[in-house]
């Protein structure tokens, strides 16, 4: 799970915006479509807050975007039109870093990889699971059919939560 380096450029400038709401920066989207982009800010309620059960509102997205916006109209590191959006990063939440994962150990994800994993005919690069455990440099997987998968993170192109309705 590496970042591209336009969408860590754009993440150490927007940080700061982020945090100055009261908000914690979940994760940054860059997607360049021709002559218009598109932005995609995740943000999601500080630590502290999410002990109370504090979620974010309308309010925080909106108060994020004005800050945002202001900060990418100085630095301009975005070439042409772009689109900005700001929302939480909801029941089936990206991964960005593979540290946001630690808190999900025991619920299940889905994974696109970059190099197919399993044998033979059998050979995968989407593959979903319970999160069983991880270590600094992969993560343990169990599918619903209870095949095991040890998977390097540096092989893990995106990474999704599983909304599971209890």
């Amino acid at each position: 799970m590496k970042l591209s380096t336009k969408v860590a450029e754009l993440t150490r400038i927007i940080e700061p915006a982020v945090a100055a709401c009261d908000v914690a920066l979940w994760g940054v989207e860059f997607v360049p479509q021709g002559r218009r982009s598109l932005l995609r800010i995740y943000i999601e309620a500080l630590p502290e807050d999410k002990a109370q059960d504090k979620q974010v509102t309308i309010e925080d997205c909106s108060a994020v975007t004005h800050q945002v916006s202001g900060i990418l109209e100085v630095h301009d590191p975005i070439a042409g039109e772009y689109v900005l959006e700001v929302s939480s990063p909801g029941f089936d939440r990206a991964f960005f870093v593979s540290e946001q994962m630690q808190d999900y150990i025991g619920q299940t994800i889905s994974l696109r990889l970059i190099q197919a994993i399993g044998q033979g005919s059998d050979k995968r690069r989407k593959v979903t699971g319970k999160l069983e455990q991880m270590s600094e440099e992969s993560l343990n997987l169990t599918t619903n059919d209870g095949e095991q998968f040890t998977i390097a993170f540096s092989n893990i192109d995106k990474a999704n939560l599983v909304y599971e309705d209890e």
